[in-house]
């Protein structure tokens, strides 16, 4: 227990919104941002529908924009707050995993989609409380022994890594299923979401696209381990340039006579394919080492000393493999009665529940100040605080964990 801060007593009394939830039963609010007047919500049926306007109030205009993201769930209303390049969204009587969002409409990423469609753009993206661990990027020339390394990585830390799975356009082969070592779909759907910023990385082999999406590495990350992405030099390329915040790595053969040798060795290859894949290896480590995609460059001479390395760089240097983490991070449960305010990037939550006695007030401190990503994946870096239920003017803080 400690102290609250000062200006929750001072300034609660009450800073107003600019969105607000209008009065007539349609689970509407509005927030106005310059001369543009975001509507969100839309039926008359007590249930949020998470459809999106704009009102020019400069041209005296409706305009409908273009919306990218996943759309939340439909909810018996909603709080809105304008925060800088987006508007936070609380939903009202949703599930713990399900009640903060964010409508961007200023961030890169719409801006980016504006130029691209030459249309007004909105985006929504799932807020979540805690930080993720950065995804690892990991390239290098076939035979390298990346596949190895990522094996024995994947052994010694079960619990902690994970694979995002791909999306692909061809048909499922054998005992494939869907979603477990291949997301299938449509050719016309993929193209389609890779135009609208969806996919991090793509390529076309033989007539397929194979790729991974933004949200298969978002997954990884809400069961609670570090994405790993095993992917060719000009898929780390497209991953450097998107919005993903990720550690590569390049891993580098002694030498292309060492390399040679390992790929003879496997004897799986014509000698047409080994020549093939040498010179694709020579290319690929030229990239490796002259471009900017990379943080690190590993030489895999010996394999345990390469290894050792890797751990140490992924900060698991003399760890312990710890059980496995719950995935569910800090949560709360916001009621249907609130009331919303914020104070710098601070926003305070004003729970009411009503006792045969009298009223209580319970409140929330949500921190935004230090949020990363969001569209398409998910907004992360949420903190909060509860403040213990107050009356009289007294009020104590603790710590959620």
């Amino acid at each position: 227990m400690g102290e609250a801060p000062a200006f929750l007593v001072d300034d609660l009394q009450n800073e107003p919104l600019n969105g607000f939830e209008l009065k007539n039963g349609t689970c509407k609010t509005t927030t106005t941002i310059g001369n543009k007047m975001y509507v969100i919500g839309g039926a008359d049926d007590g249930t949020l529908s998470i459809e999106v306007q704009i009102f020019d109030r400069s041209l005296g205009e409706w305009i409908h924009p273009t919306v990218h993201g996943i759309k939340p769930l439909s909810s018996k209303g909603h709080s809105a707050v304008f925060l800088n390049d987006r508007i936070l969204i609380l939903k009202k009587g949703a599930k713990s995993d399900d009640q903060i969002w964010f409508l961007e409409v200023d961030t890169q990423y719409v801006r980016q989609q504006q130029k691209q469609l030459g249309t007004e753009v909105v985006a929504w993206s799932k807020g979540v409380i805690g930080n993720a661990e950065k995804p690892v990027v990991i390239s290098g020339p076939s035979g390298v022994g990346k596949g190895t390394l990522i094996s024995m990585l994947m052994k010694e830390f079960p619990s902690m890594f994970g694979f995002s799975v791909s999306h692909t356009t061809r048909a499922p082969r054998g005992m494939e299923k869907d979603g477990v070592h291949y997301h299938f779909t449509e050719k016309s759907v993929m193209e389609k979401e890779i135009k609208d910023g969806k996919f991090l990385e793509f390529a076309s082999v033989h007539g397929n696209l194979y790729g991974t999406s933004v949200e298969a590495v978002e997954v990884v990350a809400d069961a609670g381990k570090r994405c790993i992405l095993d992917i060719d030099v000009q898929g780390a390329r497209s991953v450097r340039s998107s919005s993903l915040e990720a550690v590569f790595i390049f891993v580098c053969p002694p030498s292309m006579e060492e390399l040679e040798k390992r790929l003879r060795d496997r004897g799986t290859e014509t000698e047409e394919q080994i020549l093939k894949r040498l010179r694709n290896a020579a290319a690929e480590i030229e990239q490796g080492k002259s471009s900017n995609i990379f943080d690190f460059i590993l030489y895999n001479d010996n394999l345990e000393e390469c290894y050792e390395k890797l751990k140490k760089l992924l900060g698991l240097g003399g760890y312990v493999a710890a059980p496995p983490k719950s995935a569910a991070l800090r949560e709360f449960n916001l009621p249907l009665d609130h009331s919303v305010s914020k104070i710098d990037d601070k926003i305070i939550i004003n729970c009411i529940s009503s006792g045969l006695e009298k009223e209580s007030k319970n409140l929330i401190m949500l921190d935004v100040s230090a949020l990363k990503g969001g569209a398409p994946g998910r907004t992360r870096g949420l903190d909060f605080q509860a403040i213990g239920s107050f009356s009289d003017g007294l009020i104590g803080m603790e710590r959620l964990s």
